[in-house]
């Protein structure tokens, strides 16, 4: 409700402004090939992702999170003007963040777990030091399935990998390959959607320079581009040294994509887009 109402009082403020939301897409495959573990990765997305992109998208609480609901013993008071403002103002195009996937079937669904929101781990990933799965890949599944459900343009607002860095002092540097690598292979996929047919606004990664971790409450994960002398208890210089990665990151932004290494031209679709 209180984002429908921005929604609308922008709309107000100028009919020409766009407004889009901040959600955390997630990605998952089934276990297996077993039927009831694709029907529990179907629940399983319904309720962690799908829900939140209908409810911006559409205003209307889909019939499967109203059957979730009435199962938890959920009573929303909800009123018909509370429907009315939610059907009338959807956000004019998706943003979202997105990391990582997993996997999920009946019997991890059975297990159960801390944090259901990860789901299981996927044999044919490789993961981070934090166990979050890398999957390029699974940016593109992500954006083809949104763009074909909802037809709004799409822009990744958080896409990054958090890792455990130190400053080599000796040589001046932080030689973070790894990022450039994941960075390198998520544009290269969301480009490929771009080729699909999706309608992209724009990419931002997480983050431009370092900071705490939501999520784990420390320093020492660090997702910048930009390295920030500071550890977990705030002991450091704070001195910012750019990364390695911090360095190909301007060149790709510099040239307007020009300098990415893909067959796909990025500089042509910004240019070209509308």
């Amino acid at each position: 409700m209180a984002q429908a109402k921005v929604v609308k009082l922008a709309h107000e403020i100028d009919p020409n402004l766009k407004m889009g939301s901040m959600m955390a897409a997630v990605q998952s495959y089934p276990a297996t090939c077993n039927p009831q573990d694709v029907l529990e990765n179907q629940n399983y997305l319904h309720i962690n992702n799908d829900f939140y992109f209908e409810m911006v998208c559409h205003g209307e609480y889909p019939q499967y999170m109203l059957n979730w609901f009435k199962e938890k013993d959920i009573n929303l008071k909800i009123t018909s003007t509370d429907l009315e403002i939610l059907k009338a103002n959807p956000v004019d195009y998706l943003s979202f963040s997105y990391y990582t996937s997993s996997i999920m079937g009946k019997e991890l669904a059975e297990k159960g777990s801390g944090n259901i929101f990860f789901g299981g781990k996927n044999p044919y990933l490789k993961a981070s030091e934090w166990d979050w799965q890398i999957d390029p890949i699974g940016l593109r599944v992500v954006m083809n399935n949104l763009y074909d459900r909802y037809q709004k343009p799409l822009m990744i607002v958080e896409n990054g990998i958090g890792v455990d860095e130190k400053w080599d002092d000796k040589n001046n540097q932080l030689n973070d390959e790894y990022r450039i690598d994941y960075l390198k292979e998520h544009l290269k996929n969301l480009l490929l959607a771009i080729e699909d047919g999706v309608e992209c606004l724009g990419y931002t990664t997480w983050t431009a320079i370092d900071l705490i971790s939501a999520s784990t409450k420390e320093m020492s994960k660090r997702y910048g581009l930009i390295y920030v002398d500071l550890d977990d208890y705030g002991q450091g210089t704070g001195a910012r040294k750019i990364k390695e990665s911090g360095k190909w990151f301007k060149t790709i932004a510099d040239s307007n994509g020009e300098n990415f290494e893909t067959k796909l031209n990025l500089k042509w679709y910004l240019e070209n887009r509308h």
